[in-house]
């Protein structure tokens, strides 16, 4: 922070003098600089693209700096003191305007305290108030309390500028508790968010800074909300997590019944059905599954133990076949073995077994769907409707 700067300017005293004409009201805010020059929000040179001229803002800011006729003393922490014009902050701020018909006076001399922010930052706000400009310097260095002030004297040109700059230029992880809890107090939803997401998203770090151990003996109750969110977080990342190992699932499931009517129906390599003549140069299997389901089926055509529970590979092909059944909407055409045996089965089954298939049924074709292809192993929707 820089020194502080007091202003000692006598009032005017006399009572018949004339005020000059005001100059003219100043545009929209920009990052003006001394030099001839200014910034617009974001920091780009401008060259003079402005609807205020160079010369309007230099003498807005003129007034400022030199105090001629100011009316109003501005008292800030530490002794400090500014001066200012009351019909330039009751122009700026209804807060201001409030205050000034509340404050009693000598003459046209009236007084009013700012406290709780630096001097600087208070003379940075006030020099807002007459041209919309601010230094880039000043705003690195106050633009928490600017955002605080510009909320508390409700000036939402300010505020919105406070506000973007802390969003894509200012906020850290030193700094991010802080700049949470003040979007809270000044009605930030946007800055709120984003600086929440911050924290959850570098908890760790965060959780070590300075701001999070004041925050956590002046406010446990936030702390309280802020661990609550993280946990919810993690809470819904392993959740996204499962669904989408759950979705994997049932996506190889789809392609492991495509596979299966492609191996019985067309064959694939060197097995098929028994009437299927294999060539020498077959073009690459467009089916992922195919090459591991050969393997399956060529252990359950020649094992010892192909009972169900009796091989825990024989088992999965039971239960493919099974499946398949329950997704095939035509036995009688369907060249799948044991097909039409498992139709058969099906009705027999307690309602406790048939729920569970129906529902692993439904999420297979589902997640089909949502991947983009079609019911390529004989399925209607009769077949599961039932």
């Amino acid at each position: 922070m820089g020194k502080m700067e007091i202003i000692t300017k006598p009032f005017p005293l006399g009572a018949n003098n004339v005020s000059p004409p005001p100059p003219a009201l100043p545009g929209p805010a920009t990052n003006c600089r001394r030099k001839g020059s200014f910034m617009t929000n974001n920091g780009s040179a401008l060259g003079g693209n402005s609807f205020v001229s160079t010369a309007t803002r230099d003498m807005w800011d003129s007034l400022f700096d030199g105090g001629h006729r100011a009316d109003v003393t501005i008292k800030t922490d530490n002794g400090g003191i500014i001066y200012a014009h009351a019909n330039v902050l009751g122009m700026a701020s209804p807060v201001f305007r409030c205050m000034l018909k509340q404050t009693k006076g000598f003459g046209r001399k009236k007084s009013i305290s700012i406290n709780g922010a630096p001097h600087d930052a208070v003379r940075v706000f006030i020099r807002f108030l007459y041209s919309s400009c601010y230094e880039k310097e000043d705003m690195k260095e106050f633009v928490l309390p600017l955002l605080v002030l510009s909320h508390a004297f409700v000036v939402p040109q300010l505020k919105r500028i406070c506000e973007q700059q802390l969003e894509h230029v200012f906020v850290t992880l030193e700094n991010v508790v802080d700049v949470f809890q003040l979007s809270l107090l000044c009605d930030a939803p946007r800055l709120t968010l984003i600086s929440h997401r911050m924290i959850l998203k570098n908890f760790k770090a965060v959780s070590s800074t300075e701001g999070w151990k004041t925050m956590k003996e002046s406010h446990p109750a936030l702390e309280k909300e802020l661990l609550e969110s993280m946990i919810d977080e993690e809470n819904m990342r392993k959740e996204k997590i499962r669904k989408m190992n759950e979705r994997k699932i049932y996506l190889q499931l789809c392609e492991a019944m495509e596979a299966l009517v492609h191996i019985c129906r067309d064959g694939c390599r060197t097995i098929g059905p028994h009437d299927k003549d294999f060539e020498e140069n077959q073009a690459p299997c467009k089916y992922r599954a195919c090459k591991g389901l050969e393997l399956l089926v060529r252990h359950f055509a020649g094992c010892k133990l192909r009972v169900p529970g009796g091989c825990i590979h024989c088992k999965r092909m039971w239960q493919l076949l099974e499946l398949h059944s329950r997704l095939c909407d035509d036995s009688s055409l369907c060249r799948v073995p044991l097909c039409r045996n498992f139709k058969e089965k099906i009705r027999k089954q307690s309602k406790k077994d048939e729920i569970k298939w129906k529902i692993l049924v439904k999420k297979i074709l589902r997640t089909k769907r949502i991947n983009g292809g079609g019911a390529t192993f004989f399925v209607s929707p009769n077949s599961i409707s039932s």
